[in-house]
């Protein structure tokens, strides 16, 4: 069928060269620019076929509207900004205009017109593809770019495929895609957000339309890269800056950046489809701490409810569910619940009763409540673009968080239906813009997301951890998303792996994917391996699949339970450092796990398909994933010095590298110039630390800063003030380490600090001029690994040479020179 279409496709157009007057009705551009209006940072345009307003929203950023009919005021779930007041300059000179601001230059030609970007150095960034610009066919619309020379595309939120995007084509449109290829799209999420990289230039184009879209990137073409979207106006904003690292600060300020996410879920969480009753859940529970694996959270798939009956438990598996979640709570752990939209047709089930009776479920535009089958059976579903809708699905979630539920996990929320084809003629009131399944279906996970985390807050005013598996752009300022159903395989550990750097360039932070493979059953080394990324990875959960093999730590075998063991006890001693990426994060917008295209943009090794895995947690460590299968890696270094996490050995940049494994390690390497804030092991985030705050400084040639930052992990309090922040500056110039002047309203849980000098040698160190002593140590990051053999023993684990100089903590700056 597709070759067919395809030469239909090429019979149009030749028969469109024969007789222009046929091309001209069925591709409709906006054409000539027929009048301009002024209004401050805003431009009208009226063109013989289109309106056209060009709004400029700061100095590095524009947005473009144009549609065939007058223009509405703008409305977007995903857009929270307000345009900043900018000095703009416009300048009329009859066959062009020009928009100046300090950072950027738009050139809009009249006839026909077109628009293109420039910097402030006169270069051109982005431009329409001239004779084709934006045009309609039917009602769909597409704006084509000019394709520069070696131009590279990344981000566009969780696509499968590789890091650069150049030559390939996607579509959005949330889809349900259990065990999914490694190569499949649609998957679950819509973020239309994408970063284009040329001639040592940057930029970002968000297209803000939830009809289905698509985009291309230079896919079956040399001429144009391309978006478009089924139905509704074309609506993209342009952001331009010198670093990948502002384009995605520029994007989130736009969309909204994450809240502070409670410090619980940061630790290591326990999931399976699904334990039950109440007693396997205490078990594994249980057996955790008796193993001694740090974890801070326990999940509850679907069999918890009764006869998968949203906001109900089974009596019989759950016959005390506050009891248990409260029994939970005491040994250290959050309870997650998941959630699905579908609320199941019956009579006396409250539920279906009282939504009906509030009015908020979606209807058929004859006036009939839509059905769908989900695990419960028919089930109507709520409609969360409706005020109506959200307020009633808020006072619900109060059945869970009334008796202490933690977290609230949004799942089939594409929405997704035995069928997976939702009619077209389902209507939803999207807040006041009533339309029709088409334009809703994209942004009705965001908005389920953003009714489960106003609903949680609301009832407990504490900070709610809220997962989602489907979203539109500005989904961070709700909730984290993992990467759905994936397959026990090596090949989707590393997809995976791409899906979040993905996400991360595409400004969600907190993200994560199913440590051990959902569908499937992974090997030892498969797991072993996963579980060891996975303490790299935001949301860091173990998951499988019903009808699977047992995947907690221990189940393959003692061997990998305590390479298992270690990398979650390094996760946990990384906590500061993680928190304080966290609230990066929320002020910045940089993820937490990011793609090298963010700090080595123009190294084209870094898009290599042998290096593009390769990713770094936080600005400090590097990490390679490595399969199941490999027994060597071929590793990239990117410029300066890289320092081997578990012995210190130094490695120049600008080299690849072979690097022989070891089943106990992942390669994991530290930036030079790094600081790195750790503590001692606890057994869950609720157990404190001891009192001294480990900062592990590694010698470079770069000067460097790192914000630490603490508050009480759980309340809103930091919002008014109540948090510990201070600046830790090396400045390898003049041999310094600077911890600045504390501040906020917050007390730190660390009375004393431990600097830790890595690669610094001998040193005779002064704390604000007083000579002090820096003692000599062996530190490992791991713990040796028991043989398996008749003799036993340990295997010797590496350790790093260091220098620890201890102060007492507080507020005030404090200077030290080595």
């Amino acid at each position: 069928m597709k070759t067919c279409k395809w030469r239909w496709i090429a019979g149009c157009c030749m028969l469109a060269m024969a007789i222009p007057a046929y091309a001209q009705q069925t591709v409709n551009t906006a054409g000539n620019v027929e009048k301009v209006t002024v209004n401050g940072q805003t431009i009208h345009l009226k063109a013989s076929n289109t309106d056209i307003e060009i709004a400029v929203f700061s100095p590095t950023m524009v947005r473009v509207r144009m549609d065939r009919h007058p223009l509405p005021p703008a409305f977007s779930y995903a857009v929270v900004a307000k345009p900043q007041p900018t000095a703009v300059k416009t300048t009329d000179a009859g066959g062009a205009m020009t928009i100046l601001t300090d950072s950027i230059k738009i050139v809009v030609q009249k006839k026909p017109y077109s628009i293109a970007f420039y910097n402030a150095q006169g270069q051109e960034v982005n431009a329409d593809e001239q004779g084709l610009t934006t045009s309609w066919v039917g009602n769909n619309v597409t704006t084509y770019k000019h394709l520069q020379e070696g131009e590279r595309f990344i981000g566009l939120g969780e696509k499968t495929g590789p890091l650069d995007r150049f030559g390939n084509a996607y579509t959005n449109w949330n889809s349900d895609v259990f065990g999914y290829a490694v190569n499949a799209d649609p998957i679950y999420s819509t973020i239309p957000f994408y970063i284009g990289i040329h001639h040592h230039l940057n930029y970002g184009i968000l297209f803000d339309n939830s009809y289905q879209s698509d985009f291309s990137f230079g896919a079956s073409t040399d001429r144009y890269a391309a978006f478009g979207a089924r139905d509704g106006e074309m609506n993209y904003f342009f952001i331009y800056h010198q670093q990948v690292a502002d384009i995605i600060s520029e994007y989130t300020a736009l969309t909204g950046r994450m809240p502070m996410p409670p410090l619980w879920s940061l630790g290591y969480q326990q999931n399976r489809y699904s334990y039950y009753p109440d007693t396997e859940v205490k078990r594994i529970a249980q057996t955790l701490r008796e193993k001694k694996i740090p974890a801070d959270g326990i999940t509850l798939d679907i069999h918890y409810m009764d006869n998968y009956k949203l906001f109900t438990w089974n009596k019989d598996r759950f016959p005390d569910p506050k009891k248990m979640i409260a029994d939970l709570k005491a040994e250290g752990f959050r309870t997650t619940l998941i959630v699905d939209p579908g609320i199941k047709v019956e009579d006396g089930y409250a539920a279906h009763e009282e939504g009906v009776k509030a009015n908020v479920f979606i209807k058929y535009s004859d006036g009939k409540l839509y059905s769908g089958q989900v695990w419960p059976g028919w089930c109507n579903f709520t409609d969360y673009t409706d005020p109506r809708g959200r307020a009633w699905w808020k006072g619900q979630i109060r059945n869970y968080t009334d008796i202490g539920v933690a977290g609230i996990w949004n799942d089939m929320n594409e929405i997704a239906t035995w069928g997976q084809k939702m009619p077209n003629n389902v209507l939803f009131a999207y807040d006041g813009h009533p339309t029709t399944h088409l334009q809703a279906h994209n942004i009705y996970a965001l908005n389920m997301a953003r009714s489960s985390y106003e609903g949680a807050r609301e009832a407990t005013q504490e900070r709610p951890f809220i997962l989602t598996r489907a979203g539109y752009a500005g989904l961070q300022r709700y909730t984290a998303i993992w990467t759905g159903d994936n397959r026990a395989e090596d090949d989707h550990m590393l997809a995976g792996v791409r899906l979040l750097n993905s996400l991360g360039l595409s400004g969600v932070a907190f993200t994560g994917m199913d440590i051990g493979g959902f569908t499937g059953n992974a090997t030892v080394g498969l797991y072993t391996r996963w579980i060891q990324l996975g303490a790299f990875i935001p949301y860091y959960r173990s998951h499988t699949a019903v009808n699977t093999r047992s995947s907690e730590p221990w189940t393959y075998g003692e061997e990998t339970m305590e390479i298992a063991r270690n990398f979650i006890n390094l996760r946990y001693k990384l906590m500061p450092y993680l928190y304080s990426n966290f609230y990066a994060a929320a002020t910045t917008g940089l993820p937490v796990q990011r793609s090298l295209a963010i700090d080595y943009t123009f190294d084209g090794k870094v898009y290599d398909p042998q290096y593009q895995n390769q990713f770094c947690f936080g600005p400090a460590l590097m990490v390679a994933p490595v399969t199941s299968q490999q027994t060597v890696a071929k590793i990239y270094f990117p410029q300066g010095s890289w320092y081997d996490l578990y012995n210190d050995t130094l490695i120049s940049g600008n080299q690849e590298k072979l690097v022989e494994l070891s089943w106990q390690k992942l390669p994991v390497y530290v930036k030079e110039s790094s600081i790195i804030p750790m503590q001692s092991l606890v057994q869950s985030t609720s157990e404190k630390p001891d009192d001294t705050l480990r900062i592990h400084i590694y010698k470079g040639q770069q000067e460097n800063h790192f914000v630490y930052y603490e508050d009480d992990g759980i309340s809103y309090k930091y919002e008014h003030g109540d948090y510990y922040k201070r600046d830790i500056a090396y400045t390898p110039g003049n041999n310094t380490i600077t911890l600045g002047k504390a501040a906020g309203k917050f007390t730190s849980k660390f009375g004393t600090v431990a600097l830790i000098l890595h690669g610094f040698g001998d040193v005779q160190p002064k704390v604000n001029g007083a000579a002090v002593t820096a003692a000599k140590a062996r530190l490992p990051f791991l713990s040796p690994i028991s043989r398996f053999d008749p003799q036993g023993g340990f295997t010797p684990v590496d350790s790093c040479d260091v220098k620890v100089i201890t102060v007492q903590n507080g507020s005030d700056k404090m200077e030290v020179q080595y």
